[in-house]
């Protein structure tokens, strides 16, 4: 995937910026001005979802020893939460940890769907990229998967 591509979907967007990886600690390093950008179009009505993993869970810590890396996993999500907060961005902010294996982050009716494999970072995993084209077809389904971690995710 050109590591553009998530900054073009996020500027294409209007209506809908869901972020459903567990840290998404990326979008601050990949994507020049996210936080403008995304304060921006919260302003301007879109609704802007970040639902990440819950810091505090058994999950995440075992998550952390499988990766081995310094860059732990807790520290990603609270550095996806301090860039939230430092650009004041109106999005809602939700915590679970059953969404460990595979992020969906969905601008519109753009898609991507992030499956993670074995022991790399999300980075080393299958993005495929989507685009809605039918009711009821593969991107509503995985629309309804975010919607349904959504649900039962901790507010925060």
């Amino acid at each position: 995937m050109p590591r553009s591509l998530f900054g073009d979907l996020i500027d294409a967007a209007h209506k809908r910026l869901w972020f459903g990886g567990y840290t998404s600690y990326f979008v601050w390093l990949d994507v020049e001005g996210a936080g403008g950008t995304l304060s921006a179009k919260a302003s301007s009505g879109a609704d802007l979802r970040w639902l990440l993993g819950d810091p505090d869970s058994a999950v995440t810590r075992q998550r952390e020893e499988i990766e081995d890396t310094p860059l732990t996993v807790s520290t990603r999500i609270a550095m996806t939460r301090a860039e939230l907060a430092k650009a004041k961005v109106d999005a809602s902010v939700r915590l679970s940890d059953r969404h460990i294996a595979m992020s969906v982050w969905v601008f519109d009716d753009d898609m991507l769907v992030s499956t993670h494999i074995g022991s790399g970072l999300g980075q080393d995993s299958v993005t495929l990229h989507l685009q809605r084209r039918q009711d009821g077809g593969a991107f509503d389904r995985y629309v309804d998967h975010f919607e349904q971690l959504w649900t039962t995710a901790r507010t925060c």
